[in-house]
């Protein structure tokens, strides 16, 4: 928190607001002892109707005591929306832990597993390779969620610079799916090129962008459960921005989900079907990266199993980052 920003402290206005309490009373004694006396020597030396004078005096006291109090309940209102803001932040990193935690012992436990098989059986070549073939997966599975944390705090630095190479959006798209076709063998991807490819250049952090469409992919795939689940991902150029639909067959989202599920370890549970997932660092990684890019990520979805629609927004014409 900034030094600018001290006074947003739940703790400062705590203590403003006992400060003004206690500045009420203080004040309301003292003008009432020294007001009163004032006013009722001036009414006797000059013989002025004593309720006109004191009823003025009432209603002063009456103004500032209200916005003394105003501003008390205005510092215990902030305050509670403070501590309800923790909680849920307590909450969701509660969560986390617990999520997080398993998505790291469950590799764990799997590859000690696989090394206790070749420590005690003498398995056959074809075994051995399939096992190794497990364990390497295993070891990937690793590999992202360690990846994951680490970037964490690299995403959040608001002066990040890295390296930005200018690149076809589309080509890149496309490049990115043959390459990584592999971990989609499950689903249908369909990627619609444009047939006028004028105008998708753009600035990109290379390792940044895979990691933000690897996200936005496995995201519609994990929150999937068609019989085959599907992705079409299409290209717009409007006048003023670049746009890229990720559309998908997925369980859908709630209107009053669309505004949470970028937030950080926010995970989306689904009692019927699905329960919550993954680390909840997925989607804010996306709209983190999107940002570093200049642009934002807009998630829109007409309700629950009717599938989702996640839009990455790129001002065009951008010329650095």
């Amino acid at each position: 928190m900034g030094r600018a920003k001290w006074f947003y402290h739940p703790i400062a206005i705590f203590v403003f607001s006992i400060f003004a309490l206690a500045l009420s009373l203080f004040l309301y004694i003292y003008w009432y002892m020294a007001v009163s006396k004032g006013l009722e020597s001036l009414v006797k030396r000059f013989n002025i109707d004593s309720r006109q004078v004191l009823e003025y005096e009432t209603w002063v006291v009456i103004l500032v005591l209200s916005l003394l109090v105003g501003i008390i309940l205005l510092g215990i209102f902030t305050i509670f929306v403070y501590n309800r803001k923790i909680f849920q932040l307590y909450r969701l990193q509660h969560n986390f832990i617990n999520n997080f935690t398993h998505e790291l012992k469950t590799p764990v436990t799997s590859l000690k597993l696989y090394l206790e098989t070749f420590k005690k059986y003498d398995i056959s070549r074809e075994d051995q390779l399939k096992y190794i073939e497990f364990m390497i997966h295993d070891v990937g599975r690793l590999s992202d969620n360690i990846s994951r944390i680490l970037n964490l705090s690299r995403l959040e630095s608001k002066n990040y610079k890295g390296e930005f190479t200018k690149v076809d959006i589309v080509d890149f798209v496309e490049r990115y799916y043959e390459k990584n076709s592999h971990f989609f063998r499950n689903c249908r991807i369909d990627i619609h090129a444009p047939e006028n490819r004028y105008g998708f250049q753009y600035p990109i952090n290379v390792s940044l962008f895979e990691m933000l469409l690897n996200n936005l992919i496995t995201n519609a795939l994990k929150y999937n459960i068609s019989e085959e689940p599907k992705i079409d991902i299409r290209f717009e150029k409007q006048k003023n921005r670049i746009m890229i639909h990720f559309i998908d067959n997925g369980v859908g989202l709630e209107k009053k989900e669309l505004r949470k599920i970028f937030k950080k370890f926010y995970q989306i549970g689904h009692s019927d079907n699905m329960s919550a997932k993954g680390s909840g660092l997925g989607l804010y990684f996306v709209q983190s990266i999107a940002r570093i890019h200049q642009g934002k990520v807009v998630a829109v979805s007409e309700g629950k199993n009717k599938g989702s629609s996640f839009t990455l927004v790129l001002p065009a014409g951008k010329k650095n980052v």
